[in-house]
């Protein structure tokens, strides 16, 4: 037998503990993400985010907000970066119920700078956690999937932000994956959720109205023509640095 069999054998395990270990070191923040998730739902909360439970308590929430404007509107930006950054349900909720208690320019740049915070957040932690395993699964195909999104990072974030139909978490990992650079992205976020977010929060400030006739809001409203052709609109505009890259491209 030969003797330097199990010192390589050693080796080997050696060296697959040392790439397993760091990898598994990374995953704590996820980790977190989980438990936060796991307690959130553990605890029902999800059942206090309804129409039903605003309305119960509006007259409630709207005097102690105008008693305690400073301490409401950072509360709501802590509350709304950490549903963001957890992938919780209840985003468009709390949007339209800023839209109530803040009004809607308030509400409008209270929401696009939280939602901002916690996007960027989970963007940190699933590019730290999972982007080097998503690379290495991925192989040669995941490579020039990231240098095509990569070259046109904006655009492509701009579009995916725009357009109402793709998850916002399913928008805050992919690029992740993808190489994006966190400026980027933050910017991307920040100016793509705009629209959207103006819409929920207008809903949110004639709310009250809404209540009053014993009605519940239409968050459908976003995708109806007058409102969904203007978004879509912006949208295929962003596209346009891209379309023109590809025309010169191919004149060259």
């Amino acid at each position: 037998m030969d003797k330097k069999q199990p010192m390589e054998d050693m080796q080997k395990i050696e060296a697959v503990a040392t790439d397993v270990v760091p990898s598994l070191s990374r995953l704590w923040p996820l980790a977190i993400i989980v438990a936060g998730v796991a307690i959130f739902f553990g605890l029902g909360c999800d059942q206090y985010l309804t129409f039903d439970t605003l309305s119960e308590h509006r007259q409630t929430l709207v005097q102690w907000t105008s008693e305690n404007r400073f301490l409401a509107i950072t509360l709501f930006i802590v509350g709304y970066a950490v549903v963001v950054a957890f992938s919780l349900p209840g985003a468009t909720w709390i949007t339209v119920g800023g839209g109530f208690v803040f009004g809607t320019v308030i509400a409008i740049t209270v929401v696009v700078f939280a939602a901002t915070l916690g996007a960027v957040a989970i963007f940190l932690v699933a590019r730290y956690a999972l982007a080097d395993f998503f690379r290495a699964k991925m192989g040669g195909a995941g490579e020039r999937m990231e240098a095509g999104f990569r070259e046109n990072a904006l655009s492509y974030l701009l579009f995916l932000r725009l357009v109402p139909v793709f998850p916002f978490w399913f928008v805050n990992l992919v690029p992740a994956f993808l190489g994006v650079s966190l400026r980027t992205y933050a910017i991307g976020t920040f100016v793509g959720i705009i629209p959207g977010s103006a819409v929920f929060c207008s809903v949110g400030n004639g709310l009250g109205a809404v209540f009053d006739a014993g009605g519940t809001p239409d968050l459908g409203i976003i995708f109806q023509p007058k409102t969904l052709g203007p978004i879509i609109a912006l949208a295929i505009l962003s596209l346009v640095p891209i379309v023109y890259k590809w025309i010169k491209s191919s004149e060259a």
